[in-house]
């Protein structure tokens, strides 16, 4: 018999005015997890901390942070933007201790100037992951990498380039966020699948038609999502739905519910 996934959050980065508010809705809607995107009004601040808190302890669910990505790339080459990143990588996972488990990360991609450099812009990639995994593993928080869609000159898109990175960080803080719908952008969601399942600590699922990063909730694209969930069989960790809004994670759950249960 097929069954629902056991756990599965939400995320939205467009979440109007009041972005910690629709935590409460989640759980009548089906789910157990939220992720927060440490940008904008979702960032964990000292203004919002309590509020927060609040969330996490008036309800049950399960909290993960997507670190920041916009005007952030680990593989700078400039020292003083490198240095900043770093200084507010760790100032977010210090924000999150204790309230998140998982943190997902973007790897780097090439700037201009890492063009002319690919090799030094991922040797930087790894070397910025390393200090940043550090750090996660002061504040009790697993880093999670995931996978990038088809866009040029970003690191990640290819199994063994997570895989290589993982590897060269060498820490047991780093795993993987499997981004169903990224992968299935690069038309190689078989092999990412088959490859690194062992390194899946984290899944971001949303679909799309294969050509662009869409974020459509499941069952609007091409994605066969019963052979998905089929394949990671076993796995224990979070789904998040990645979503434009709330009523794209009620057409997920409403979709998983009838497509998944028998």
């Amino acid at each position: 018999m097929n069954k629902l996934p056991p756990a599965i959050g939400f995320s939205a980065r467009a979440s109007g005015e009041m972005p910690l508010e629709w935590a409460y809705e989640l759980e009548e809607m089906g789910f157990s997890a939220i992720e927060l995107v440490q940008e904008g009004k979702q960032k964990i601040t000292a203004e919002n901390i309590d509020r927060v808190q609040q969330i996490k302890d008036t309800t049950n669910l399960t909290f993960t942070i997507h670190m920041p990505f916009s005007d952030i790339n680990l593989a700078t080459l400039n020292p003083g933007i490198h240095k900043e990143i770093i200084r507010q990588m760790g100032h977010c996972l210090h924000m999150a201790s204790g309230l998140a488990e998982i943190a997902v990360i973007h790897p780097g991609y090439l700037s201009p100037e890492g063009a002319l450099y690919p090799e030094k812009a991922w040797d930087n990639t790894i070397g910025s992951l390393k200090e940043i995994s550090t750090i996660a593993v002061e504040e009790g928080i697993m880093l999670a990498l995931e996978n990038m869609p088809a866009m040029p000159h970003i690191f990640g898109k290819y199994p063994a380039e997570i895989l290589e990175i993982i590897e060269k960080v060498d820490s047991d803080n780093i795993g993987m966020t499997l981004d169903i719908g990224h992968a299935n952008t690069m038309g190689l969601l078989d092999e990412f699948l088959d490859s690194c399942r062992e390194v899946m600590v984290h899944s971001h699922i949303h679909d799309n038609h294969e050509k662009r990063d869409e974020h459509l909730p499941l069952g609007k694209g091409c994605i066969d999502w019963k052979k998905v969930f089929d394949r990671v069989d076993g796995y224990e960790g979070l789904f998040i739905t990645e979503m434009k809004n709330l009523e794209n994670g009620t057409e997920c759950m409403e979709y998983l519910k009838s497509n998944l249960i028998l």
